[in-house]
């Protein structure tokens, strides 16, 4: 697979997921890196664009660790594969002052999440959603994930497909818990969930 190239700034572009997928756009409006793949880029590729890019609009509180160099921790059966690695050999080698470089945990029931920046939970745990959750409940942890009802639970940004296109939704009120800030340029891009219960 060709590796992505990285290009600055004002769009990011991703390709679509599938076989016939082709060029699309994602318009981050504060001037994010542009992602071109020479290849159509898998649904997961994509994914991990986003995160990457999602996370230049997240303010985290200042006794986290230095924003330039986060954690990402992925909870559960890892669905990127090679994806993962792939994007982080080329995140923060731009010339995009914002940019951020990146560590990659994949955590298990003896990892300290609360050290996490961005805790990715994978559809496999979707029954133990509640205990991960808590397992971070009142720290500057931004959740991520990608299955379906996981904002309506709590998990603050989530990942859904509609059209052949990964879109993402927010959980303002998760956020705002965490004592997280996300800009609002990323929240008018984003589809707003109500948690169930409030």
């Amino acid at each position: 697979m060709d590796r992505p190239k990285v290009l600055c700034p004002r769009r990011y572009s991703l390709s679509k997921w599938g076989r016939a997928l082709r060029t699309a756009l994602f318009l981050f409006l504060t001037g994010a890196c542009v992602v071109t793949v020479a290849a159509p880029a898998t649904e997961y590729e994509v994914k991990a664009a986003f995160i990457h890019n999602i996370a230049k609009f997240v303010e985290w509180p200042a006794t986290q660790a230095d924003e330039k160099s986060l954690m990402l921790c992925i909870w559960g059966k890892d669905p990127f594969g090679s994806a993962i690695w792939t994007m982080r050999d080329i995140w923060g080698t731009g010339d995009d002052p914002r940019d951020i470089t990146w560590k990659i945990l994949f955590a298990n029931a003896q990892t300290n999440l609360k050290k996490c920046h961005v805790l990715f939970i994978t559809a496999s745990e979707s029954t133990n959603l509640d205990y991960v959750l808590d397992r971070v409940s009142d720290s500057a942890v931004l959740t991520m994930g990608d299955t379906d009802g996981y904002a309506e639970q709590g998990v603050m940004v989530n990942f859904y497909l509609t059209n052949n296109k990964v879109r993402f939704e927010i959980n303002p009120e998760a956020v705002r818990r965490a004592g997280l800030k996300i800009g609002s340029q990323l929240l008018k891009l984003a589809r707003i969930v109500k948690e169930m219960g409030k």
